[in-house]
């Protein structure tokens, strides 16, 4: 690999600016009248609203390890060959399985109030006895970082980090780092337990859940989350200037053996067929809702991409594998076992759904430049349905995330609405209601489109080149 710095890569803001651009002349008459074909067959086939319908009515909730877990992987399995994949199978992904148990909270004093809540994916369970302390309040993580003094010590920390509402999901980020990091930052600080304004958009009386990690050498805690509401609460006890007080009872299980599965489907490739494009989603869940559009929506989506591929009887020059990747919330033990026994295959592109099921409105890539006449070709062709182009400086999603950083791997990303996405992630009120068919529909077929479009590319999808990085000052 040679090294070139990022603006290199980077060309220009959009797509419109690359030079030497590929036409579409240079896709043959018949690859571009598939993808019309593939157009057309998409926004009339219902399928992937159907395969999220029968994935969480027939599973429902399948947090990694569980008996639903296994449920589904068996229903992979058997749908993918229902649906005439000429390649199916499920390979194993040993795991630390996480089970919550009962949990409550409410607040003592000044004035009685319960609380909506919910433990943390892998927190460690709270003494059998309960946590009965003071609140020591931070209106925002960085609050908590900056804090020097010994206000944590003894109590339960709560974190007010408030999650702001974006199409593209950007306000995901800072919170779900408070998520993640904020019991250890506690713990270093001598809490008794961790908790956190819910990682969400809504008003609901949900506590959303999502996974919390722990660092060595730092004191586990318990970590939960209560419901935007309850914490709208906590933050009105502060101006009464009298320490607010909290019972917390929390019991789960972690460090379980448990198995799952990668179930993989593919379409063989004809001349180029060592070289894979990987697309896919997470098959497990969280258990408090029914995983509908975190992610059976995304499972569904490439798969019924893959589907139209499949019935329109054209061969891909290349492979196109559909992974229904284990254990995304919790662990990545899929995306990261999907790396280690694919890491040296010809990988030319990686692409992951995992933001629910709103519109497509945005294309984009992370390619070579001598690639991106290709990426103004598939952007071309995804006009009619509504999907504009965007940059070349694309990431793409946790699952996929591993194997592309470990083989510097050209991305596809499809930006999918997501305004309303974070009412409803990681709580109960993820179900299937929260999918519009004509929605999931758009993205399926848009899917298929660019998919196909990038299998039969005149160019190679090379791995990225290296980016110099410049010494520290």
């Amino acid at each position: 690999m040679f090294k070139i710095r990022r603006a290199a890569l980077a060309v220009a803001l959009c797509f419109a600016g690359a030079t030497g651009a590929v036409s579409a002349q240079s896709f043959s008459d018949a690859d571009l009248a598939v993808a019309a074909k593939l157009r057309e067959a998409g926004q009339a086939s219902n399928l992937a609203y159907e395969l999220v319908d029968s994935l969480v009515t027939e599973v429902g909730a399948r947090p990694a390890g569980s008996e639903n877990d296994k449920k589904a992987v068996d229903w992979a399995v058997s749908k993918l060959k229902a649906l005439g994949f000429p390649v199916v199978r499920a390979e194993p992904v040993p795991l630390k399985a996480w089970k919550r148990g009962e949990a409550h909270a409410h607040i003592t004093e000044p004035f009685a109030q319960p609380l909506v809540m919910t433990a943390l994916g892998g927190s460690v369970a709270a003494p059998k006895e309960g946590i009965k302390a003071e609140v020591a309040y931070y209106a925002d993580f960085a609050a908590l970082k900056a804090d020097t003094s010994d206000k944590a010590r003894g109590r339960i920390v709560f974190v007010d980090q408030k999650t702001e509402r974006f199409k593209d999901g950007r306000g995901y980020g800072p919170s779900s780092n408070a998520r993640t990091s904020g019991p250890t930052e506690a713990g270093k600080r001598g809490a008794l337990a961790f908790a956190i304004r819910s990682v969400g958009t809504d008003h609901d009386r949900l506590a959303h859940t999502g996974a919390t990690r722990y660092t060595e050498g730092v004191p586990a805690i318990p970590a939960f989350a209560v419901s935007v509401p309850d914490a709208d609460t906590i933050a009105r006890l502060q101006r009464y200037g009298k320490p607010v007080k909290m019972h917390l009872a929390m019991q789960n299980e972690l460090g379980i053996d448990a198995v799952s599965h990668n179930v993989i489907a593919e379409i063989p490739g004809t001349d180029l067929a060592d070289e894979v494009i990987t697309i896919g989603g997470h098959l497990d869940s969280w258990d408090l809702g029914q995983g509908a559009i975190d992610d059976g929506a995304g499972v569904a989506i490439t798969a019924a991409a893959a589907k139209l591929i499949l019935d329109s009887g054209a061969k891909p020059r290349r492979t196109i594998r559909v992974v229904m990747f284990a254990n995304e919330e919790n662990g990545l033990d899929g995306g990261r076992a999907y790396a280690e026994k694919y890491k040296d295959q010809k990988h030319q592109l990686v692409a992951e759904s995992d933001f629910g099921a709103g519109n497509i409105y945005r294309f984009q890539t992370r390619v070579r430049p001598e690639a991106l006449g290709v990426a103004m070709v598939i952007a071309e062709q995804l006009k009619p349905l509504g999907v504009e182009a965007g940059n070349n400086e694309a990431r793409t999603g946790a699952d996929t995330g591993t194997i592309q950083r470990i083989s510097n791997l050209p991305i596809l990303s499809f930006s999918q609405d997501g305004t309303d996405y974070f009412d409803y992630h990681h709580t109960a009120n993820d179900t299937l209601d929260k999918i519009d068919p004509a929605k999931i529909r758009q993205n399926a077929t848009v899917w298929a489109t660019a998919v196909w479009l990038a299998a039969q590319s005149p160019v190679a999808f090379h791995p990225l080149p290296v980016v110099e990085k410049k010494p520290a000052q």
